[in-house]
């Protein structure tokens, strides 16, 4: 795995030695990206699910002002920090890495605003439409939050949720990213 594009471009990112954790492809982050285009610029992102962090860096590397990570899982964590360490300049503000599982780090988030929200659940069948309730208090209601669900192709998307509704799904492989807005 390596960093696509911008600042931290072609930094290779450390990997789990554990089964269970699948990181989002190079092609698919790539993709992610090209279509959120110029808005990461200066955006503020969470990455929910976040395994290895390859989303959340990779907003940082393309000029995201500010990254919150969430993660339960305790390896998973470490590994965030291993890739984050040799990239954050002292002058830049540190991410926030929550450990803990996503709903309760929407409880703790409650109140903030995000530009973008990129979710990676496990590909189980009605994980994405989990995924997407839990997130909805983090949903700008004044702003335009961008809500991005990763989730297998073999699961249709939620066409949407209290206000929030799906506006785009493309394709890779087996992976799938469908795109909200309020």
């Amino acid at each position: 795995m390596r960093i696509v594009a911008g600042a931290f471009r072609g930094r290779a990112l450390k990997s789990p030695k554990w089964e269970g954790l699948r990181p989002t492809s190079d092609r698919l982050r790539e993709t992610l990206f090209n279509i959120l285009g110029p808005s990461i610029q200066g955006a503020s992102v969470l990455d929910g699910f976040a395994g290895t962090g390859a989303i959340g860096i990779e907003a940082l590397s393309r000029g995201a002002a500010r990254v919150v990570f969430v993660e339960r899982d305790p390896r998973a964590v470490q590994l965030i920090e291993a890739n984050l360490a040799p990239l954050l300049a002292s002058d830049r503000p540190k991410p926030v890495i929550i450990r803990a599982g996503f709903a309760e780090a929407v409880r703790r988030l409650a109140g903030e605003v995000f530009d973008v929200i990129v979710l990676d659940p496990p590909y189980a069948e009605h994980a994405a439409a989990e995924a997407l309730e839990a997130a909805l208090p983090l949903v700008s209601h004044g702003a335009a939050t961008r809500l991005i669900i990763e989730h297998g192709t073999r699961h249709t998307p939620p066409a949407g949720h209290s206000g929030v509704r799906l506006t785009r799904t493309v394709t890779a492989g087996d992976s799938a990213l469908s795109f909200y807005e309020r």
